[in-house]
């Protein structure tokens, strides 16, 4: 018997092999399709997909053998992969210097014809080997040595998405870590710019309160000044917060929920008094999706619709349909509308279009970003209609679930 050489980029091989993560994995059936296919084909008693490591040759998938595995230095699958480009075939072992007196040839399960093709990996390495194998002499036809290529093919394919998986669900895990993380530096951030301002703020009113009239005018100006910059700083702490828990309001559970409660809901968060007319039609809608992340986009938009509207009766319709692979939205409202020149970059972080909305206060320019931001994320897209004086409509659609 002659040993199988090491390939010359072996370290690299088995680099390549271990990424993988598939090494003593359980039995998947998508593998064992194959390899009972490639059986049937090729008409053999035999069939596995065998990888090579260091020591040994495990099989994936086996039809015909009992075995786990074998050593390397009898698999005949270790001198396949030394030519990744080449289909490796033994038409009678018995006849064959490298393996009349192999184990697998002179006892269980006696292996007389073998034909390997080497499962070769994006990057040109051959990780094992697709074989079929048989107790008696026999030549594959070339019709049969290109079905067996192309179901190499799937084992390759098959491997590469295992590894596509194994990596996206790494980078998930890291996602959430890093959310939670940025989260907390949020919170913790935003506690320590707030405290300090909110001292600021105090300090300014009881300043002005109780020594108004031992201060000259200017001096009233400076801390009225300061008192609202103080108040500016707040909000747009409040708004950078909301917009770094995007990611991590994206990552709640889809749920099944009535659509009228939660605009119930949202309407009463934003008009405890009844100040504003609501209007919507649709009743008992049951939707199938990332609730919190809905209602904070319908506390955006309702928000705006309230905060930029000049009229003396602030009126707010929301609206909904359904289509086959869409939930569709729109929020309008009857207010200060958008310049057209002005539509486009609306939803850009930090930008402000109005010095101060209906109650005297400027605006952060972060809630329309965060909007679009949890819109895409849900799989949708975000678009508006306005017209100076008439209001603004704003459409967006989500990615429509099945909950049956």
């Amino acid at each position: 018997m002659i040993l199988p050489p090491i390939p010359e980029n072996e370290a690299e091989r088995l680099k390549a092999l271990k990424e993988y993560s598939i090494l003593d994995t359980l039995p998947e059936e998508e593998y064992d399709d194959i390899t009972k296919l490639a059986s049937q084909i090729c008409q053999t008693n035999i069939s596995t997909i065998s990888l090579i490591d260091e020591k040994r040759q495990w099989f994936k998938s086996k039809i015909g053998v009992d075995d786990y595995e074998s050593s390397r230095d009898a698999a005949f699958c270790a001198h396949a992969i030394i030519n990744p480009n080449e289909i490796f075939t033994v038409k009678d072992s018995r006849l064959d210097e490298r393996f009349h007196d192999n184990p697998l040839v002179v006892g269980e399960p006696h292996v007389v014809f073998y034909t390997g093709i080497p499962l070769v990996s994006p990057d040109g390495l051959a990780l094992g080997t697709l074989c079929v194998i048989d107790d008696k002499p026999k030549e594959l036809s070339h019709e049969q040595l290109k079905a067996l290529k192309s179901l190499s093919n799937q084992v390759v394919s098959l491997f590469e998405l295992r590894k596509s998986k194994i990596l996206l669900e790494k980078y998930a895990k890291d996602l959430v870590n890093k959310n939670k993380e940025l989260e907390k530096f949020a919170h913790v951030a935003a506690h320590d710019i707030k405290s300090p301002l909110n001292n600021i703020s105090g300090l300014s009113q009881i300043l002005i309160s109780d020594y108004s009239g031992k201060l000259d005018k200017d001096a009233l100006m400076y801390l009225s000044m300061l008192d609202e910059s103080s108040s500016i700083l707040r909000n747009l702490v409040d708004g950078i917060l909301e917009h770094s828990k995007g990611d991590a309001i994206l990552v709640e559970k889809r749920s099944v929920f009535n659509l009228s409660e939660l605009v119930n809901e949202t309407i009463a968060l934003l008009d405890n008094q009844s100040e504003y007319r609501f209007i919507f039609s649709f009743q008992d809608q049951k939707l199938y999706t990332n609730r919190v992340a809905l209602q904070q986009i319908l506390i955006n938009l309702v928000a705006n619709g309230i905060k930029y509207n000049n009229k003396d009766e602030v009126a707010i319709e929301i609206g909904f349909d359904e289509a086959d692979e869409f939930y569709e939205f729109f929020v309008k409202d009857n207010g200060n509308g958008i310049k057209a020149e002005d539509q486009r970059r609306v939803f850009d972080i930090f930008e402000v279009l109005t010095n101060e909305d209906r109650f005297g206060k400027k605006g952060s320019g972060i809630g329309l970003s965060t909007v679009r931001k949890l819109v895409e994320g849900l799989g949708g897209t975000i678009s508006l209609e306005s017209e100076i004086g008439k209001g603004t409509r704003f459409l967006f659609t989500i990615t429509k679930y099945n909950f049956l």
